[in-house]
């Protein structure tokens, strides 16, 4: 991962899922069982029922609420949650929920996968009350004790029905983020509307509640949901708008963002939830954790932070834990630390503070207003020119030489952008080698590569690898993005008529980079 926006992407690897149709029964029918089926056991492994297109209907009957995992057996992401998936029905039998997990081969099943529209693997769906037509998809955590705490909420209500203070301060003593409804009337859309959000905020507590004495206790008048937690403020309120009712999304969006710290500390485990405040600017304070001066400047950084809550999210990144992909990203050393980067995550224009700023709460708001109000100049990334660049065929660009050569308007330049990770980059190098040999006594034809991971431009910015753009000669500034055959021939010909070449799909696609987001809560597939 050489993006901060890699950080959770190059793991989740995506491929599209969608139906292919529909059985054939109404809502809420079952198939009829072929007779021999009748009277048969299901069968399990490790705890999971193994199902067909010949024991699923006799399952849904016999089990309420049902989990279905399509798994192939080829697939790594398959292999990968088959021992959390068995965890998690350890979890749900030893509390005696009434929610049972299952397995289908889906290779070996095509009816089910064509019925159920499952185009990746593993998928899994959740069937209530025998009903095999609306399946509920799961894209919560791959982990047991996320899958169970979703199934828990599914059969069990999603949130505790509070009757006193005793009760609510013993849910509040329990947990470090408690979030009660406090509704008048509980028979409102709104508590519909709070506990529907409640079932797939798995990592939240939830609880509601009507009593009078309780709106005293916690000096409310209206209906209020309301965060309890044991860092920061220790609270906020959300109060119901009574004309509009509690909207699903501005509700959840406040959560999320108030149930983080101030300051959160960047890792694998922090990241889902920094990117799903969705919150555009992220300011990030560099600093190494096994010193001490750099420690003390945490309280400096937090002090700075309340007044930005909800437009800046406050991030700490840990110079001497594994987060080298970071540094790159915004092309810093570790020795560089202590020090302030800002990033607008929409538009990824990052900012630096200018010469050597100390790290005080008034230096950290000055220079988020500054950035903010438009009074800092985005930074780009950009490697130092190599010396000997231009030595062999294929030349090398970094940023700082890129728009001299790119744009000669002598030369047609001819460049690949490409990133040291990628295998489709690394299977075409042997043909740009060939290509930049052949053309090397042309004087007016460069061939020429950028490591676009560590290099930006300002002319425009390179989401996919490799991706190949020729640059004719001539004062227009124009740029041809190629998109046909990598190999040698092809290339000549592109070449040879100036950059006019009929479009055919490559034989190798484009890496395309994907944005990261809040992903933790969905696993990644493979393609049937």
């Amino acid at each position: 991962m050489d993006d901060w926006f890699l950080t959770v992407l190059l793991l989740l690897l995506l491929c599209v899922s969608g139906p292919w149709g529909q059985g054939q029964e109404t809502e809420g029918s079952s198939e009829v069982l072929p007779e021999e089926s009748t009277g048969e056991e299901v069968p399990k492994e490790d705890g999971i029922l193994v199902l067909s297109h010949r024991n699923l209907s006799l399952a849904l009957q016999e089990h309420p609420a049902l989990m279905v995992e399509f798994y192939a057996p080829w697939c790594g992401h398959c292999k990968a949650i088959a021992p959390e998936y068995s965890k998690a029905a350890a979890l749900l039998a030893a509390e005696s929920a009434s929610v049972t997990l299952a397995k289908v081969d889906g290779p070996a099943e095509p009816e089910l996968t064509k019925e159920f529209g499952v185009v990746g693997y593993p998928t899994l769906k959740f069937f209530q009350n025998g009903n095999r037509t609306n399946p509920e998809e799961y894209t919560g955590p791959q982990k047991a004790e996320g899958i169970a705490e979703w199934l828990r909420r599914r059969v069990g209500p999603s949130a505790a029905l509070l009757e006193d203070e005793e009760g609510v301060q013993a849910l509040i003593a329990k947990w470090e983020v408690v979030v009660i409804g406090f509704f008048q009337n509980l028979q409102e859309e709104d508590v519909a509307t709070f506990l529907a959000l409640a079932r797939d905020a798995l990592d939240i507590t939830f609880g509601f509640t009507d009593q009078p004495q309780l709106f005293q206790k916690f000096g409310l008048t209206k209906n209020t949901v309301v965060l309890f937690k044991k860092f920061d403020e220790g609270r906020a309120d959300f109060p119901v708008d009574k004309d509009t009712g509690l909207d699903l999304g501005d509700l959840s969006r406040f959560l999320i963002i108030h149930s983080m710290h101030l300051v959160t500390e960047f890792n694998s485990q922090t990241s889902p939830k920094i990117f799903a405040a969705k919150i555009l600017n992220h300011l990030l304070l560099f600093v190494n954790q096994t010193l001490a001066q750099h420690r003390e400047l945490l309280t400096d950084f937090r002090e700075a932070a309340p007044p930005f809550r909800g437009q800046v999210l406050f991030v700490m990144v840990d110079v001497a834990a594994d987060n080298g992909h970071v540094l790159k990203y915004f092309g810093l050393k570790a020795e560089e630390a202590p020090t302030l980067r800002l990033i607008n995550v929409e538009t990824t224009k990052k900012y630096a503070p200018t010469g050597v700023m100390p790290i005080t709460a008034a230096s950290v708001s000055a220079f988020c207003q500054a950035v903010l109000h438009g009074q800092v100049k985005p930074y780009l990334l950009s490697q130092e020119i190599p010396p000997d660049w231009d030595q062999r065929p294929v030349k090398t660009l970094v940023g700082k030489n890129f728009e001299q050569v790119a744009f000669d308007e002598t030369k047609n330049v001819f460049v690949k952008f490409y990133a040291p990770w990628c295998s489709h980059c690394k299977e075409m190098a042997p043909a740009w080698e060939a290509l930049a040999e052949k053309y090397r006594d042309r004087e007016d034809i460069v061939i020429a590569e950028l490591d676009a991971t560590a290099n930006e431009l300002e002319a425009f910015s390179v989401h996919g690898y490799p991706t190949l753009k020729f640059f004719p000669a001539g004062p227009e500034r124009k740029v041809i993005e190629y998109k046909s055959t990598r190999d040698l021939e092809t290339f000549s010909k592109f070449l040879d008529s100036g950059g006019d070449l009929p479009e055919e799909k490559p034989k190798e696609p484009a890496v395309s980079t994907p944005e990261i987001q809040d992903n933790s809560t969905k696993g990644p597939k493979e393609e049937l």
